[in-house]
């Protein structure tokens, strides 16, 4: 499994730019096959902060996310609206029952 978290340093005018692109971002991408969550959120302390998580079953469903029309989009969206920082992380992890 692939974990990734993103975050993106803006502010909030144009977090509410991007709105329309990242529901249309996030609503294509949970439909990509190996794609187990996708989510975008507003840091609460923060609120020019964006934040994605995604899980993925696999680097290869990753790395066809990335060559999809919809992120090619996204991008010129990003483009068009630039963040300060973009701080990305890569993870493969083994997913674990805990007790509760």
């Amino acid at each position: 499994m692939i974990i990734v978290n993103v975050r993106i340093e803006s502010n909030p005018e144009t977090v509410e730019a991007l709105r329309e692109s990242i529901l249309t971002m996030q609503a294509a991408t949970l439909e990509e096959e190996g794609c187990e969550d996708y989510a975008f959120s507003v840091e609460l302390a923060n609120p020019g902060a964006l934040r994605i998580t995604e899980r993925w079953t696999s680097k290869e469903a990753l790395s066809a996310h990335f060559q999809t029309p919809h992120m090619a989009t996204f991008q010129a969206a990003m483009q068009a609206h630039p963040p300060g920082n973009v701080t990305p992380h890569f993870y493969e992890a083994t997913e674990i029952d805990m007790p509760q």
